[in-house]
């Protein structure tokens, strides 16, 4: 019986599943994306962030050199831990905590195992928060009836307002300086 056994043991050993979560962490944060299956994407999920939350932590540089060892012990490549620290952790500082994305991707040929690709949320451009869709205005089904709609006469004439009649009619006399006008540049 498994009663309360909730780690995934992916069929390996703990030795093998470390190495592999650690192999697999490391080019996730070295690559910003990788491609593997849904099983081993989960388990990494579970593995790498607090990982990358731990690199919040810390105000003194003894804290901070901590923290360095302590991810170090977990990953085991110091080009990781220094690409973590150094471009990682400062764009994810202001998120909370989910900090890795997990999309399907379908079963692969050979032996129909479920794909996905997990990629650090702040490094994707696709899914930034300016999109074509925001920009153009969302469109609805109820926005596309078929009677033409009428131009609104607000956008299409300048508004004009008491400030830019007083700014029309103060035309600055030729020869006249803004220190003689009595006003500040």
């Amino acid at each position: 019986m498994r009663h309360g056994d909730k780690i995934k043991n992916l069929s390996r050993t703990k030795a093998h599943r470390d190495a592999l979560l650690a192999n697999l962490g490391s080019q996730l944060i070295v690559n910003k994306r990788i491609v593997t299956t849904l099983a081993k994407a989960k388990s990494l999920r579970i593995y790498i962030e607090p990982l990358i939350t731990k690199t919040h932590k810390g105000e003194s540089q003894e804290q901070i050199m901590h923290q360095h060892r302590v991810v170090f012990s977990y990953l085991k490549d110091k080009h990781a831990v220094k690409e973590l620290f150094t471009v990682v952790a400062p764009k994810v500082a202001g998120r909370p905590g989910g900090y890795t994305r997990i999309i399907k991707l379908g079963t692969r040929i050979g032996d129909n195992a479920e794909m996905a690709m997990i990629e650090l949320v702040d490094f994707n451009d696709v899914y930034g928060k300016t999109t074509a869709t925001t920009e153009a205005g969302k469109r609805t089904r109820r926005s596309r009836s078929k009677k033409p709609a009428a131009p609104k006469a607000a956008e299409t004439t300048p508004a004009i307002t008491e400030a830019t009649v007083i700014e029309e009619t103060k035309a600055p006399v030729e020869g006249e300086t803004d220190v003689q006008k009595g006003t500040e540049a």
